[in-house]
């Protein structure tokens, strides 16, 4: 049995050649062989694969590189909120790398031009160490946050949960193998063009066979179940997970988090956002409009839809005055946190 990851796989002696490796196919590649894998880590893989694809000989020429391959994975998905801040954080991880002091044989005259074939190197290889040390500790981070989330969950407690977040998914696993007793109200989002099967029936099944006891509901069961009370779900607290947490410390999330996240506080129930801080995203949106994508949700028409016009997976934007905690791998913050959270991680 091959041990190798799907990145090893995937770059064979054939495709470390310039002019036949794919960013776009590599990136797909690596999501299809690996169904636990994220769209940001997939694309920062992407990249260092990439890296070691492309001969660059200077520093100046590889930052270069960097960017036509991120723009080329941008524009290849209709939603690449998430692939972006993955991407972008990734290339500030490296350029914050090659800081003096970082790189040994860095010029003293701070030029980037550097002989190919002896300071340039040694820092290319720097660079690739460091951009797979960087998908190393992405990878983690799920772990991580896992083990933080479940101190949340209090014996006998019921979280209500919706989409399909593998970090969500981590995190109540984390629990039932740690011995709490809980209980999970799942919502289930009606099946839809190219996607038959609802997110999450995997998960709920494998909490079930964990002993975990489970309720499936339709989005128009939400109000139902924070209300509590005879035949509700009494939740106690509800936990979704992000394609971006944004600069003020709202999320974009899978359509219906938002209306999620604003019955929670109207039935005062915490609610908790768990995401890397791979997916902190340097953008400020105000409203659903500001998110930067074209979404057909809302379609005025006076003629039947065809239902395959229609988003494949449409996102929505929930305010930070939803939100109670974001749950990462450096712990729990709050919204307001997020801001001072981006300006450690970018300056």
């Amino acid at each position: 049995m091959s041990t190798e990851t799907p990145a090893e796989q995937i770059l064979t002696p054939e495709a470390v050649d310039d002019s036949s490796f794919d960013v776009v196919e590599t990136y797909r590649n690596l999501l299809a062989m690996d169904p636990d894998l994220t769209m940001p880590v997939a694309a920062i893989e992407s990249l260092v694969l990439g890296l070691a694809a492309h001969p660059t000989t200077t520093i100046s020429e590889t930052l270069d590189l960097l960017r036509d391959l991120s723009q080329r994975l941008a524009e290849s998905t209709p939603n690449p909120i998430s692939l972006s801040a993955g991407t972008d954080l990734f290339q500030r991880y490296l350029i914050m790398s090659l800081r003096p002091g970082n790189v040994p044989l860095a010029s003293k005259k701070g030029t980037k031009k550097l002989p190919a074939t002896d300071d340039f190197t040694t820092i290319r290889a720097h660079l690739l160490k460091h951009g797979r040390s960087f998908v190393a500790n992405a990878k983690a981070a799920r772990a991580r946050i896992a083990s933080f989330g479940r101190n949340l969950m209090k014996e006998g407690c019921t979280v209500l949960t919706t989409g399909g977040s593998r970090v969500v998914a981590a995190l109540l696993r984390e629990a039932a193998e740690g011995g709490v007793r809980f209980r999970v109200v799942y919502v289930l989002p009606p099946p839809r063009p190219g996607r038959p099967q609802s997110e999450g029936l995997d998960l709920v099944k494998d909490l079930r066979e964990r002993g975990v006891p489970v309720a499936t509901v339709s989005e128009g069961a939400v109000g139902y179940s924070l209300a509590g009370g005879v035949g509700g779900g009494k939740v106690d607290m509800v936990i979704v997970g992000a394609e971006g947490v944004v600069e003020n410390g709202g999320i974009i999330s899978r359509l219906g988090t938002c209306q999620i996240g604003m019955l929670a506080k109207a039935a005062h129930r915490p609610f908790y956002v768990v995401a890397e801080s791979h997916k902190f995203v340097r953008m400020f949106p105000l409203s659903q409009g500001d998110l930067g994508i074209e979404q057909r949700i809302v379609d005025f028409r006076t003629d039947e839809p065809n239902p395959w016009d229609m988003t494949p997976d449409p996102v929505d934007f929930t305010s930070p005055e939803y939100i109670s905690g974001i749950i990462t791998e450096a712990g729990i913050l709050t919204p307001s946190a997020v801001s001072e959270e981006l300006i450690k991680i970018w300056f």
